[in-house]
């Protein structure tokens, strides 16, 4: 399979490092998610200030420097998919980031997961194409080894519940079929995902430091799916407060 031809090496044609304007003082610890809303309202609470931007065909994403108890962040949104999160983050990596703490939903493959769990994945599936270009091949990959612990304790000093596992990282959502959800289950995953797996690898790659949490979304273990709050802003205001355990984190793995 093509996915298995791993080149080890180093160097790329184009490289983010030798076209993106290293940013002086550019923030060492970030913080991402893939809400547009989320991240505006609090670039507007913290009066974020542009510090620099990415920008595709599809448009310009501003990246924003805030300060939290004293310590200056970079804020951004993600865009959707492994592909186009992880050209992001490299992009960030080459204005001279150096940590950077990512959350956003996800689906559940138990329907014990309560709606807007907590979850912190400790392994990935790689069930997408992009980290087959970082890493070499292999099904699964170790990811959160480094801070997992600092986050939870976060939680648990918050009193916050969380689950702790497997996800299942795919680039075709409209193709999470029954048998595959099945077989996902029957190999230990509990949540389902775009990005993580992709990501990790790419901080793996670049040597890099990196952190994903969830919270869960839509049901994928019923007859049915069930959206629960997916497209549903009934919740909106326990959605807004989950960027402070990353706020928080951030905080800890100042170091």
């Amino acid at each position: 399979m093509i996915l298995e031809e791993y080149d080890e090496c180093k160097k790329s044609t184009f490289d983010p490092y030798d076209y993106e304007e290293r940013i002086p003082n550019f923030p060492k610890i970030g913080i991402t998610c893939f809400s547009h809303s989320l991240i505006e309202k609090y670039v507007e609470i913290f009066n974020g200030e542009v510090i620099s931007e990415l920008s595709t065909a599809n448009g310009r994403i501003p990246v924003y420097k805030i300060k939290y108890k004293g310590v200056d962040l970079a804020i951004f949104m993600s865009r959707v998919g492994a592909a186009a999160c992880c050209v992001s983050y490299e992009e960030v990596l080459a204005k001279g980031l150096d940590k950077l703490i990512m959350f956003g939903n996800c689906g559940v493959l138990d329907n014990k997961i309560e709606d807007l769990a907590i979850i912190v994945p400790n392994s990935a599936v790689r069930d997408e194409g992009t980290s087959y270009h970082y890493l070499k091949s292999s099904r699964e990959i170790e990811v959160n080894k480094k801070y997992k612990k600092d986050f939870i304790e976060i939680l648990k000093q918050n009193n916050i519940s969380y689950v702790e596992g497997k996800a299942w990282t795919t680039d075709a959502p409209y193709r999470e079929t029954r048998e595959k959800v099945k077989k996902r289950k029957e190999e230990g995953c509990i949540c389902v995902d775009m990005e993580c797996s992709a990501m990790s690898a790419v901080s793996k790659f670049r040597n890099k430091d990196f952190f994903q949490f969830f919270y869960a979304a839509d049901n994928l273990d019923t007859s049915n799916w069930d959206k629960r709050s997916i497209e549903n802003d009934s919740k909106l205001d326990e959605k807004e407060k989950i960027i402070y355990l990353a706020l928080e984190l951030a905080i800890k793995i100042n170091r």
